[in-house]
């Protein structure tokens, strides 16, 4: 995964595509920044991690950019977080996710709002990476509602 990123950075900038280029150079910098404060290589799951948070950090910025009714920086945004998807598998599709869900809550057994930590707490080593965790915590709280 690492070695796909940088070999990404280089073709484009043999391209000289400056848009694709900024947003692996900064996806570059968190998993460099990342490596320097673990003392190690990461692996596959931990670049992953890394690519999930630059997507939600972007999500949360284009919530912004809609408040001030920025559509430049929204598109802009919005192309930099297709760019980012390329490097997550695949993602789970809703039902997928409901099934996941389904299968934790047929073993956990919740009884009430309460147990939702209890759920997220197996659910989202299962997802993670593979799905948007709002989503999945939203799915879950509808369900724990309904309860």
């Amino acid at each position: 995964m690492r070695q796909k990123i940088f070999s990404d950075m280089i073709e484009a900038m043999r391209n000289k595509d400056k848009d694709l280029l900024s947003v692996i150079r900064l996806l570059k910098g968190a998993i460099q920044l990342e490596e320097l404060n673990k003392k190690k290589e990461l692996n596959d799951e931990e670049v992953i991690s890394i690519v999930v948070k630059q997507i939600k950090q972007r999500k949360e910025s284009i919530e912004q950019f809609e408040k001030g009714n920025r559509q430049d920086l929204i598109e802009k945004t919005s192309q930099e977080i297709e760019v980012l998807n390329k490097y997550l598998p695949k993602q789970l599709s809703t039902k997928e996710i409901e099934v996941i869900i389904s299968d934790v809550f047929n073993e956990v057994n919740p009884t009430s709002v309460k147990d939702l930590g209890k759920v997220m707490g197996l659910v989202s080593p299962k997802v993670k990476g593979k799905a948007d965790m709002r989503l999945v915590n939203k799915i879950i709280k509808e369900k724990l509602e309904k309860i």
